[in-house]
């Protein structure tokens, strides 16, 4: 159940929820703010999402619906939920260098330093212990009870962040804010403490540009605030498991793990900030590696480099199933048609069908290639 405010009078929620906002600085977070636990308005979108299967073959998105809509039922005696977003943007990002060297391979840029669950989740614990502590000061005879989330539940995060004012959902579904754009993780506390809720919600400044719907490579976007994630690259490469759509492959140019094209091109984005954080700072290179280098690591140093990190997600043999693609889609060169080669020998059947469709792109010339092939409805 939630704490109430009265049982001792010197715990003042507002002074609470200010500091709160002061130790959210100190502990790297850009933005915080609260909001209720009511989320019921987004069931009959969510689930027509669902039946249009939009999701893909990620089952955990349609699990545990119940949870979505009453977030309380996730932490029971949840009246708030404190949302933060931490900037990740690397200095080093050269988003569109790299993706103009087609023999280079693009990485999302959120996934080129440290797996952010980890430092966002220490965070936000260190932010909680600084909580109770100041309860702790402040009252008596309370129960007080926080858990904190990152990506890691049925949270809609980014529904929450809107309602607690860090900016509003963009046509391309991600969250925007006014002065910092989009480059950033999300993390939520879930608490019985009825902290000042915000009262006002970001104005949604999209307006008439769809800049972000016209770039997308697969034409992934079914309309304004509704994405096809079964055509968005970044399922394609990090979560499917299987064979990738022949008809998608070119689409996908170098990148190997996700895309980010709908934020770089997004007029919100251009003067977003850089992160100061170390963990976010790009591990091995990864911000500007050529694909032949990738795709000749052994699955011991995929293990290796990828260890803490993101990459991690996808697998080695997704990786190479990915880099193969982005092999075919690059120049002609012998030395690619070589790598593709000597990796098809021990391939299974997903990767040998991905590497011999790269080697055949290979030896076809670049004006033959085939285009992008435009969503019919």
């Amino acid at each position: 159940m939630a704490i109430e405010p009265a049982q001792h009078a010197q715990l003042n929620l507002d002074t609470l929820e200010g500091q709160i906002r002061l130790w959210a600085s100190e502990l790297g977070f850009a933005d915080v703010g609260v909001s209720d636990v009511d989320l019921r308005s987004e069931e009959s979108a969510y689930r027509r999402w669902l039946e249009n299967k939009f999701q893909g073959d990620m089952q955990w998105l349609q699990d545990n619906l119940d949870l979505r809509f009453e977030p309380s039922r996730l932490h029971a005696g949840s009246c708030r939920i404190i949302s933060l977003r931490m900037n990740y943007l690397p200095p080093e990002a050269a988003m569109v260098e790299t993706l103009k060297h087609s023999q280079k391979a693009y990485i999302s840029r959120y996934a080129l330093g440290r797996d952010y669950h980890r430092l966002l989740r220490k965070r936000l614990k260190d932010l909680v212990k600084r909580i109770e502590h100041y309860v702790e000061q402040h009252t008596t005879d309370t129960a007080l009870s926080q858990r904190v989330f990152v990506d890691s539940a049925p949270v809609l995060e980014r529904k929450i962040a809107e309602k607690a004012g860090l900016g509003w959902i963009g046509k391309h579904t991600l969250l925007l804010n006014e002065n910092e754009g989009s480059w950033f993780f999300l993390g939520e506390i879930f608490t019985n403490l009825p902290l000042p809720l915000n009262r006002q919600r970001a104005d949604n400044r999209c307006g008439s540009c769809e800049a972000c719907l016209k770039v997308c490579p697969t034409d992934a976007f079914v309309e304004p605030y509704v994405l096809d994630a079964s055509r968005c690259i970044s399922y394609l490469t990090i979560e499917h498991e299987g064979v990738i759509p022949e008809e998608l492959r070119s689409a996908i140019g170098n990148r190997i793990f996700g895309c980010d094209d709908c934020q770089v091109i997004c007029p919100w984005n251009k003067t977003a900030p850089v992160s100061g954080e170390l963990d976010f700072r790009p591990r091995h290179g990864l911000n500007s590696m050529d694909l032949l280098e990738l795709f000749a690591w052994s699955e011991e140093e995929y293990l290796q480099r990828s260890e803490g990190s993101p990459l991690r997600r996808a697998g080695y043999r997704k990786w190479l199933r990915n880099i193969a693609i982005a092999l075919g889609n690059a120049p002609q060169d012998l030395r690619i048609v070589e790598a593709l080669q000597n990796r098809l020998a021990g391939a299974d059947t997903v990767l040998a069908e991905h590497i011999e469709w790269a080697i055949e792109r290979q030896q076809t010339p670049q004006r033959k290639r085939g285009r992008k092939i435009r969503r019919t409805q």
